[in-house]
């Protein structure tokens, strides 16, 4: 590459062959921009932008799915209604990665994502002149997308900031910056969000696009060798995967809320979405060049990795849904519970410092291990909660799952590319559509199966609390009288304030058997924590045996 090449910014129009660019500077991975040696103040530049893709990618989306509870009076909607805008999220981020992947290939990666944050900024802007649900589904969906292509931008930003030696280190670091987006939100302050219809929202949102668009046009990405490998039969997969993962997803997060043996149309959309899920796989294992590799993920070296991915992402839903669920069992918001999600952040930060630190070829399966090791020891030290444990009282424990959490969400990922890089990069939309759906369904399965759990487990604890307070107890009866006898300034009529008392008597009983069964959910995260550690030591361990049709070799 000449001098002169060097110290302009290339655009996404120049042509490929106007670089003299050198055998090293080619991209590891198809799609990708190619990394010639830069300037110093254009990889500070580089890495500005790719810290600032990475903690936003999933920070406007948390906005709303942290306020959930607070968004059925904007939206005149139920809470099994407003569930649809994360499980909308998540089927567009799960599926996204499918054409973007190939999108990158044969477009090149920067006119790609300036052409999907266009259409991202054109639909939240119009939000604010048609707002409503719909609206608000179609931002979801659009903003799934956008997450999708925007995680691997931030990567490629960061990777030409550093030397090729250190490719992997921007990998980890650039996974990790996007596992930020959740505790950020919860710093940004309700009342400042809500006002006005959520206007304070909308223009989050709005501005994060356009700020993301205008950094990536100022300093685009080098360009990207362009392949033809976009065929028909892509387009079809998508077309039958899409609606069947929207499906699966809305019924993963609408069956906590709307209770699955209650609720029939789970299973009318469950009846529908396998079916058009079968149709998908039927195409995809009768094509010559596939758009995943179902021979690769029937071997036990991938199967090994999607069950750890998979299952950490489920105990990682304790900090989401767990340590969360329970402050607000008493009562405490999203304004209370800054300071916790301070500590949260900074732990992630620290997380994402040991994996740069400890990275090798050999250290994935380790860090992993100790990401497991992390998170058990801050689910066990949650199950010791009761009533009067305040975010005070998390801080160590929710540290070390933010730490784990960065620790493993990275170092997972490299051992994938690893293999991807050995087979092939006809492996690649594999990987990344399967590691895209074990985090994104996983993270929804991992807040569905806790809750349902705990709210069984509060049924049985109430249960058990209310056998052992019987109606003609001499101290169940003081209880009650003492309750009343508190509202006698407020309430004259004595039947009414004792039926307030012993309403009050059920309420506390009722906090007391949510605690109880916030902490079985903690012992269940930390148990199945441990049980994803065996597993990979197990998995490094034992000889790689055959567990159904090995993969053909790229």
């Amino acid at each position: 590459m000449t001098a002169t090449a060097l110290n302009r910014l290339p655009s996404a129009s120049d042509a490929v062959d106007e670089y003299a660019f050198q055998r090293e500077d080619q991209p590891t991975l198809p799609g990708g921009p190619y990394s010639p040696p830069h300037p110093s103040a254009r990889r500070l530049g580089y890495a500005a932008i790719g810290l600032w893709i990475g903690a936003t990618t999933t920070f406007a989306n948390a906005l709303v799915t942290v306020n959930i509870p607070n968004l059925s009076g904007e939206y005149s909607a139920y809470a099994a209604e407003l569930s649809w805008f994360p499980a909308i999220y998540v089927a567009a981020n799960s599926c996204a990665n499918t054409m973007l992947v190939k999108a990158r290939m044969q477009y090149s990666m920067p006119a790609v994502m300036r052409a999907v944050l266009l259409v991202y900024i054109a639909v939240a802007a119009m939000r604010f002149l048609v707002p409503g649900f719909a609206a608000e589904a179609v931002v979801r969906f659009v903003s799934g997308i956008v997450a999708g292509g925007m995680t691997s931008t931030g990567i490629y930003y960061l990777l030409q900031a550093v030397p090729p030696k250190a490719r992997a280190l921007a990998l980890v670091t650039g996974l990790g910056m996007t596992q930020l987006g959740t505790p950020l939100a919860r710093l940004v302050p309700v009342d400042l969000l809500s006002a006005q219809g959520w206007f304070g929202q909308h223009c989050i949102e709005l501005a994060i696009g356009v700020a993301t668009l205008a950094l990536i046009t100022l300093l685009p990405l080098p360009p990207t060798p362009r392949l033809r490998v976009f065929q028909p039969l892509d387009f079809a997969t998508v077309a039958f995967l899409l609606p069947a993962t929207l499906l699966i997803c809305g019924v993963i997060n609408r069956g906590r809320v709307a209770w699955w043996t209650d609720t029939p149309w789970l299973g009318v959309d469950l009846a529908v979405a396998i079916p058009l899920l079968a149709i998908a796989v039927a195409i995809e294992a009768n094509r010559e060049r596939p758009l995943i590799q179902f021979g690769w993920i029937g071997t036990r070296e991938f199967l090994g990795f999607a069950a750890v991915a998979m299952l950490m992402r489920l105990a990682l839903a304790e900090q989401t849904y767990g340590a969360v669920g329970l402050l607000a069992a008493g009562n405490l918001d999203n304004d209370q519970l800054r300071t916790l999600f301070v500590w949260v952040i900074v732990s992630m930060l620290a997380g994402i410092v040991t994996c740069v630190l400890t990275l090798s070829e050999r250290a994935p399966p380790r860090q992993v291990i100790a990401a497991c090791l992390a998170v058990a020891v801050g689910a066990w030290l949650d199950s010791q909660a009761n009533n009067l444990t305040r975010p005070e009282q998390l801080y160590l424990s929710q540290s070390l799952i933010g730490f784990g959490t960065c620790l493993f969400i990275g170092p997972t990922l490299a051992h994938g590319i690893l293999k991807v890089i050995r087979r092939g990069p006809d492996y690649l939309v594999t990987l990344v559509v399967v590691f895209s759906m074990t985090q994104n369904i996983g993270g929804l399965v991992g807040s569905a199966w806790l809750g349902s759990y705990q709210t069984v487990a509060t049924r049985s604890h109430l249960q058990k609390l209310a056998e052992q307070m019987p109606i003609g107890d001499v101290q169940v009866a003081s209880r009650v009288s003492a309750s009343a006898r508190a509202l006698a300034g407020a309430i004259a009529d004595p039947g009414v304030r004792a039926r307030q008392g012993g309403a009050s008597l059920v309420a506390s009983m009722t906090r007391e058997a949510n605690v109880l069964a916030f902490n079985d959910v903690f012992r269940l995260v930390w148990r199945l924590a441990l049980a994803t550690a065996l597993l990979i030591i197990l998995l490094i361990s034992i000889p790689p045996v055959r567990l159904l049709r090995r993969a053909e070799p790229a």
